[in-house]
């Protein structure tokens, strides 16, 4: 975002706030503005630990205080999967409970909260799905139940200033063709629309 603002040229950006920003401040038309995908909060466990059941609000409750450590993205650095991961476990009640057994992760953009769990450092891990299932040695044990779950947009726009921006409208047809829809899909995200 940084870079943009300040005057990198680049034809296409994709985020979720980033793009949405950069069409208030105008260097992205809203027209130019889509989604590419949508991508909600999951549980990881270790690779061949046992699943507990996390079917329901009351389920995902007791698999969570009975968990011995669980690692979520720090929502003061904005990560999405943290800060509805706060709510989640305040409105079951349980945030103090769960946040003196948590590590909290500040730096979940270079060391995904996925690989403590991989390492056996936390039994559960809290992040994006799409952010689980790309991590050797963890696995998703599903999403929240029903309302807990929140999905993030993933952004994309073509910048007003762009150099090429036919080149960037092909490359926006094909990530929202039905062609790229399987790599989306298993990469752990839901294909976008509008």
């Amino acid at each position: 975002m940084r870079r943009v603002v300040d005057g990198e040229i680049v034809d296409v950006v994709m985020s979720g706030a980033a793009v949405n920003n950069l069409v208030q401040q105008g260097k992205i038309a809203p027209g130019d503005r889509l989604v590419l995908a949508r991508v909600g909060i999951g549980v990881a466990v270790r690779a061949g630990a046992p699943k507990p059941d996390i079917s329901s609000p009351e389920a995902l409750k007791r698999t969570l205080l009975a968990a011995k450590s669980i690692v979520y993205t720090d929502p003061a650095i904005g990560g999405a999967s943290g800060i509805q991961f706060e709510k989640v476990i305040d409105r079951l009640g349980i945030a103090k409970e769960i946040k003196a057994k948590s590590i909290v992760n500040a730096r979940a953009a270079i060391k995904p909260s996925a690989e403590f769990v991989a390492r056996g450092e936390a039994e559960l891990g809290i992040q994006l799905i799409s952010e689980i299932v790309s991590v050797p040695g963890a696995e998703l044990l599903g999403p929240p139940p029903g309302d807990l779950q929140a999905m993030t947009a993933i952004l994309a726009g073509i910048l007003t200033a762009a150099p090429e921006p036919d080149a960037a409208r092909a490359l926006l047809r094909f990530l929202t063709s039905p062609a790229a829809a399987a790599a989306i899909k298993a990469a752990g995200m839901e294909p976008g629309g509008s």
